[in-house]
């Protein structure tokens, strides 16, 4: 807060206390997927949504970014009906793409061929394929797993402006929009269909989400403060899965990093002990241990060579 007086301009800072969070940390399987902050007094049922949200989510980032990948290299995708088909099968059953000369991209583009057939090959240049692929490495980095290591917490605002980073570029390089088969523009529009495909299988709907802690479900009808108390700065490890899979495994005693630090340790004492092994009668071959070097010292006989130099 700022005063003046008498021309003069007094600054005076508020101390705001920063209320303390309980940290989850999320994992899929032995996974880890981010960390997420929230509160004792939060109910179950609705941490459940939030963190379901939020993993698929990130799903959906992953799953844009890779086709965003396949845009910057080959251009739009062909309909459905032109998919996987060669160049002749095309001519000869009279098909055509009448989005690839609607979408074209900014600055003009370079013809780069498809070989699996789902795209135009109408590529971006070089210039606005930079800026597809810059977007990509930020989006990913802002919800990266490796988010965890740095102990930077993911919420749903910092997923929303992932996928706002990407909406953005795509509309930079395609100023006239992606067609409506294309799958960024479905995933945008949230009108993607998964069916039949690995993605499917990865996403986790808020109505068959279920978290586990300490081995146990963490029922929808509590609170979190149910099972933690009212303190707030607990950290736990949870695990999201679907519903109806059973209790997922148990968090090892010891971490992965620790388990690799503490075989790195034995394999060096091991290396140690050989090597204490190997060098035991080597003070056998020491001067100070040579019976015959006071008497070959006292005849003068010391350091004869009966080579010549």
């Amino acid at each position: 807060k700022a005063e003046r007086h008498n021309n003069t301009i007094n600054v005076k800072y508020v101390l705001v206390p920063v209320k303390a969070m309980v940290q989850l940390h999320v994992k899929h399987g032995d996974e880890s997927q981010f960390l997420f902050d929230t509160t004792v007094d939060i109910s179950v049922e609705e941490l459940t949504k939030q963190v379901a949200r939020i993993y698929n989510g990130r799903l959906k980032v992953d799953r844009i970014c890779s086709e965003m990948e396949e845009l910057a290299e080959h251009g739009i995708t062909l309909p459905p009906n032109m998919q996987g088909l060669t160049d002749e099968q095309i001519e000869e059953l009279k098909l055509r793409d009448e989005w690839s000369d609607k979408c074209v991209p900014s600055g003009g583009m370079e013809f780069k061929k498809d070989e699996l057939g789902r795209r135009n090959g109408h590529a971006p240049n070089e210039k606005m394929k930079h800026v597809i692929k810059k977007t990509i490495e930020e989006a990913k980095a802002l919800i990266s797993k490796k988010q965890v290591q740095a102990n930077i917490c993911i919420n749903a605002k910092m997923v929303k402006e992932a996928l706002d980073q990407l909406r953005g570029a795509v509309m930079i390089v395609y100023p006239m929009g992606l067609p409506p088969h294309d799958p960024i523009k479905q995933e945008f529009e949230e009108k993607e269909d998964l069916s039949g495909t690995h993605a499917a299988l990865q996403v986790i709907e808020d109505s068959d989400a279920q978290l586990w802690w300490a081995g146990k479900e963490l029922q929808q009808t509590k609170k979190l403060a149910d099972y933690v108390g009212k303190n707030e700065k607990t950290k736990l490890v949870v695990k999201i899965q679907k519903r109806g899979k059973g209790a997922p495994a148990r968090e090892p005693l010891i971490s992965e990093e620790e388990q690799k630090q503490m075989m790195m340790y034995y394999y060096r004492r091991q290396e140690e002990l050989k090597k204490l092994d190997e060098n035991d009668d080597s003070f056998l071959d020491s001067e100070w241990a040579d019976s015959n070097a006071l008497k070959r010292q006292c005849q003068g006989v010391k350091n004869i060579r009966w080579r010549p130099r």
